[in-house]
């Protein structure tokens, strides 16, 4: 049982449905430069119109701060996501509120689809204004959010919305909530995270957590040196964090406090050029040269974490493992990926990431298809990870009814 209604939930025929989606796609000469997100959110808007919704899409769009930026405009994503949808018309209406937006919902047909302009052309959306949120209210008779990636925010369209229509998840949410939950609100154990990237500071309160709620966590990365370093080894000219020192120590003690194993880096793979194919060898990770830089784990690590990866039922994974970008150093996250890939493969672990690096890495590897899930939620992900209270989240958990009325 969720806690907040689903698709399944609902009776849309005939009503408008606003639909809270993330848009926010990377885009190259007017073109869209990565489809993921417009793809994640077809089948909830497919679904919708196929039931007889009137469907009416918002989004935002970069940071405009308040104000219609054209180069912002949500315009060039119509035919995007008209694609998406199997060819199914999607009509641009330029602006999300006021009288010319709720002429346009109104006009809709049963199975019609329409795009609102970027919400955030609107200073009220991130300000959570109640105005703005009656003004897009005004717009449909019922709400659904199929944003993960935007509940984070305690914006008009991700809370308050939930307060003033019937409102359910949309199919990316769902997967969304599910998957998370399945990682680490009730997970089968035992549980392993397995976090990389290159700087403590920007993962200490992710640590903190999941040392209370796994029963193992793998550091890599950069990451890692300082947690060596925290432990008085040298690592040559490795980049590092020496002032969060005490910071690494605390969250190694909790760790012991929890019962949760750390598996830190026992052989690295070092080099003194950091450009790809570089010259590079393997050395035990207390043998790191002065003039050494630490960009990789080295072999014995990977069997130790693919080792714990066979021992686990579910994996969480944040961040890449080694400098992935540049080959040779690539190689320790696509090994313990794939060895992830092969026991999500045979059945007997649940593997769920997420984090733009780690997605890029993953696809890197060729296993982004090969995990339980993959979340593209980005900082939704991560605070999620920090165990927060999404506000996104819990406005659907709070709010609207089951039935099919304003």
């Amino acid at each position: 049982m969720t806690a907040f209604r689903t698709l399944d939930d609902i009776e849309v025929e005939g009503l408008r449905v606003l639909v809270r989606v993330d848009l926010n796609v990377p885009m190259q000469g007017g073109a869209v430069g990565d489809a993921t997100r417009i793809d994640r959110v077809a089948p909830t808007l497919g679904e919708l119109a196929l039931k007889g919704a009137r469907v009416i899409v918002a989004s935002h769009f970069g940071r405009p701060k308040g104000k219609p930026i054209a180069a912002m405009s949500l315009a060039p994503l119509a035919a995007p996501l008209s694609a998406a949808l199997g060819g199914r018309p999607v009509r641009f209406v330029p602006d999300c509120i006021g009288e010319a937006a709720e002429a346009a919902a109104a006009a809709l047909a049963p199975g019609d689809v329409a795009l609102l302009e970027n919400l955030r052309f609107h200073a009220g959306e991130e300000a959570n204004e109640p105005a703005f949120a009656d003004a897009l209210a005004r717009l449909a008779d019922l709400y659904v959010n199929d944003a993960f990636s935007a509940a984070h925010r305690a914006h008009a369209s991700t809370t308050a919305l939930a307060a003033r229509l019937p409102s359910a998840a949309g199919r990316l949410m769902q997967a969304e909530l599910e998957a998370l939950g399945k990682a680490l609100h009730a997970p089968a154990r035992p549980v392993i995270a397995v976090v990389g990237g290159a700087k403590v500071s920007t993962k200490l309160a992710i640590l903190a957590s999941l040392v209370a709620r796994v029963d193992r966590l793998v550091i890599g990365g950069a990451m890692a040196n300082t947690f060596l370093q925290a432990q008085g080894v040298a690592i040559g000219a490795s980049l590092s964090e020496p002032e969060l020192a005490a910071d690494a120590r605390r969250i190694v003690a909790a760790a012991d406090s929890a019962g949760c194993g750390i598996v830190l880096p026992e052989d690295v793979v070092v080099t003194r050029e950091f450009r790809e194919g570089a010259a590079s060898a393997v050395t035990r990770a207390a043998e790191v040269p002065a003039d050494g830089m630490i960009l990789d784990l080295g072999p014995r690590t990977c069997e130790r974490i693919e080792a714990a990866l066979a021992a686990s039922r579910t994996l969480v994974w944040n961040g890449p493992l080694g400098a992935f970008e540049i080959a040779p150093f690539d190689r320790a996250t696509a090994r313990c990926a794939h060895a992830a890939a092969r026991l999500t493969g045979a059945g007997t672990l649940l593997s769920v990431a997420g984090g733009g690096d780690t997605v890029a890495a993953l696809q890197g590897a060729g296993v982004l298809d090969a995990f339980s899930y993959v979340s593209t939620a980005g900082g939704a992900f991560l605070e999620w990870l920090e165990g927060k209270t999404l506000p996104g989240v819990a406005a659907l958990e709070a709010g609207g009814t089951p039935s099919g009325g304003r």
